[in-house]
């Protein structure tokens, strides 16, 4: 009877104590969804620990129907990025998963982070897993290859359903234990290719960006997948065959708020170029697609267990055509600029002197295709001589506009006194496609000339060369070449006998 009161008595204990248990992780539970529980860590004067990240391969021999994984495993920190996991001779991916832990010991808060890839058996056999690098939150590490042998089917022990509750981890309700159930969440999202312009003329700018934008509202979790290799292949579609491309460049993507018909987004910006049409044909933009992480969700999420499950989803952007029309008729419509521009020029000094060079910038700056833009058509005459100029550019690509400039640095030499306007020497014609007119950048800088007329002491300064300079001093008596007859005719005699005696010693041998 003592035993049997003694046993009671301890069962009541242990009931006593899971019940003590499943309250105290309830009340954690309820303190960390109220956010009393950071409140009570920094009471407690909690430190982090430094990041530890470990990289874990699963074991080296396993059955065909059973799952081999890959394990990273973050301590102490959150798991911001990570890298593709590697394609395995012999496996096959099945999906990531995810898990958390955290625990308390003698007042310090420790935490991991795991996510962990599946691999699932194609064929039997032993593999051997190379050696790899992954990048861990933005630092690569190195992980050690081994050997796998994957062998026959083995049988796996099933499990009673019907556990008692002595035979049941209370925690594992807390923890997220067992069998999760994941649902798709409906994303508000999507791909989109816009141009800042539907209709331009030949040579006239329009930018052209890719972007994912998210909606404000949106509650499905996705993250950006292998978008380096993605980008590659989308700029292949994308960048038009008939077009000078002037790209942004962009290194990294950033969220920007944007509203869209009243509706607020987060725009990422994959892609985007400014476009300078090179004929009238229709630049024609395709639909391309952008494969994104996608993550179900659980359908009873746990505070510790596996929340959410790794799915992918391809978004397609809509085609895009920009109408490209001609510039109207002008003697220069095919050679012309086609933007909107300014003249800058620097002149060294207004008074010169003939046979002395001065320095002339002529200056062309605003928006439009700088690279494309050619140099000023310079009228030459007697009064000056110009020299090829040199060239230098910049241009500036910001909030989708390509701004710069274009100097051009030209030497001057007067030939002739007198005031002279650079305007009749130094002209630029361009098409503004704002006004839709024609117009011409020239000079307004004025000039006056003092010195003697050069324009004959090029003539004066020329060099005929020796050949010339030899011709008076040369004897010009004409002179015989019967002698060098003679001469020629005594040659081939004798290259003949020489023929004749060689042709006979063949002979004779």
């Amino acid at each position: 009877m003592k035993v049997q009161n003694r046993f009671n008595t301890k069962k009541e204990d242990f009931n006593f104590v899971l019940q003590l248990v499943a309250m105290l992780l309830a009340t954690l539970k309820f303190m960390v969804r109220s956010g009393f529980l950071i409140l009570s860590l920094l009471t407690l004067g909690f430190c982090a620990k430094a990041q530890n990240v470990q990289i874990e391969l699963g074991p080296g021999e396993i059955g065909e129907n059973q799952a081999w994984t890959i394990t990273i495993t973050v301590n102490n920190d959150r798991l911001k990025s990570y890298d593709n996991f590697p394609d395995i001779e012999g496996l096959q991916k099945r999906g990531t998963s995810s898990s958390s832990q955290t625990s308390i010991v003698n007042g310090q808060m420790s935490s991991s982070q795991s996510i962990i890839m599946t691999y699932a058996p194609t064929r039997q056999g032993t593999f051997t897993i190379p050696s790899f690098k992954m990048k861990v939150n933005d630092q690569i590490y190195a992980v050690n290859g081994k050997k796998l042998k994957i062998g026959p089917p083995v049988q796996v022990q099933q499990t009673d359903p019907f556990r008692s509750f002595f035979d049941r981890d209370p925690r594992e309700d807390f923890f997220g234990k067992g069998t999760t159930e994941f649902v798709d969440v409906k994303e508000e999202a999507l791909l989109a290719l816009t141009t800042s312009k539907d209709e331009v003329y030949v040579g006239e700018a329009f930018t052209a960006t890719l972007s994912f934008l998210v909606a404000e509202s949106n509650r499905a979790p996705m993250q950006f997948h292998e978008l380096g290799k993605q980008l590659a292949d989308i700029l292949k579609k994308v960048k038009p065959s008939t077009c000078w491309e002037e790209n942004f460049n962009i290194e990294s993507i950033e969220g920007e708020p944007i509203e869209i018909n009243g509706k607020n987004y987060t725009q990422y910006k994959i892609y985007q170029a400014t476009f300078y049409p090179l004929n009238n044909q229709p630049v024609i933009f395709p639909s391309v697609g952008l494969e994104m992480i996608k993550f179900k969700v659980a359908k009873n999420p746990s505070f510790f267990g596996q929340n959410r499950q790794e799915d992918f989803k391809t978004f397609y952007s809509k085609a895009k055509t920009v109408k490209v029309k001609d510039l109207p008729p002008h003697p220069l419509s095919d050679v012309v600029a086609v933007g909107d521009y300014r003249l800058e020029e620097r002149l060294a000094k207004n008074d010169l002197e003939t046979g002395q060079s001065v320095g002339y910038d002529f200056t062309i700056f605003g928006e439009g295709n700088i690279s494309g833009i050619e140099k000023p058509r310079v009228s030459s005459d007697n009064s000056f001589e110009f020299y090829e100029p040199n060239i230098k550019q910049n241009i500036n690509r910001e909030v989708g506009h390509i701004t710069g400039k274009k100097t051009f640095s030209y030497f001057i030499i007067p030939k002739e006194p007198g005031s002279f306007a650079l305007k009749n020497y130094f002209q630029w014609v361009f098409f503004n496609p704002s006004t839709k007119k024609y117009d011409t950048l020239q000079s307004k800088e004025l000039v006056t000339v003092q010195g003697e007329s050069q324009k004959n002491q090029a003539i004066e300064s020329n060099d005929l060369g020796s050949f010339y300079d030899r011709m008076d001093v040369t004897d010009n008596t004409l002179k015989t070449i019967t002698s060098a007859n003679q001469l020629k005719i005594a040659l081939n005699v004798f290259i003949l006998l020489i023929l004749a005696a060689s042709v006979y010693l063949i002979v004779k041998k």
